[in-house]
């Protein structure tokens, strides 16, 4: 979700009342993306880099988090939404993380629609920390170098529960994925918008959901093969 701060710039606006529309663009996203029918909506919310902010905007960041966390509950738990959260959830304030806490484990039977939450998250260190974790298995001698396998590396990661990423939508025009599901995009379709974050709608996501059905998905087949 990128574009928050050009957007307020473009208006002589501080940074963060582009974030606060960018938490309004949220509420209006999920809501889209369940009428539509998407099962799993990750959303890169705090990347692990962005604590290399300024404090102030940090500080604002994790009040419209708890905000968000707060007047969402009813709407999560009215429709049957499962919240999720990954990354490095133990560098969040504690009033935030308590929050969250809380709202995922309410909503954890709820099988409608996962919202993941990305936050403190980066795609390396998630590849780090699975690595870690394969190290010190092996050191207790619970594993041999041959039981190393992409489904182990996979089982460790804390996306493991997401599945594979299938379409990665980046708005604002930028032309990267920024540290994002690394792993999990492997395969993933790729569609950047032009749309700065407060700007991008149910218009935006069907677009990019409509591009995405227009895409043949190979896998390392020829095309002939999956057509036929």
């Amino acid at each position: 979700m990128d574009g928050n701060g050009r957007w307020a710039q473009a208006r002589g606006l501080p940074r963060i009342e582009g974030h606060r529309q960018g938490a309004a663009a949220v509420r209006a996203t999920v809501r889209a993306a369940r009428q539509i029918g998407v099962r799993v909506l990750t959303l890169f919310a705090f990347s692990e880099q962005n604590w290399r902010r300024p404090p102030g905007e940090i500080g604002a960041l994790m009040e419209l988090l708890l905000r968000y966390v707060i007047d969402e509950r009813a709407e999560i738990l009215d429709n049957d939404i499962r919240l999720v959260a990954i990354g490095e959830l133990g560098r969040l304030p504690p009033r935030v993380r308590g929050a969250l806490d809380e709202l995922c484990a309410a909503s954890a039977k709820n099988r409608t629609m996962t919202l993941c939450l990305a936050l403190s998250y980066g795609g390396r260190e998630d590849l780090v920390q699975a690595a870690r974790q394969i190290a010190e298995r092996a050191t207790r001698g619970e594993i041999r170098p041959d039981d190393v396998s992409a489904a182990l590396l996979e089982s460790m990661l804390l996306s493991r529960e997401l599945g594979d990423l299938d379409l990665l939508i980046r708005t604002s025009g930028e032309r990267r994925i920024s540290n994002f599901l690394l792993w999990p995009a492997a395969y993933a379709e790729l569609y950047f918008s032009e749309a700065l974050w407060p700007d991008f709608g149910r218009a935006d996501l069907e677009a990019a959901i409509d591009d995405y059905r227009g895409r043949q998905r190979r896998f390392g087949r020829t095309a002939e093969q999956v057509e036929s």
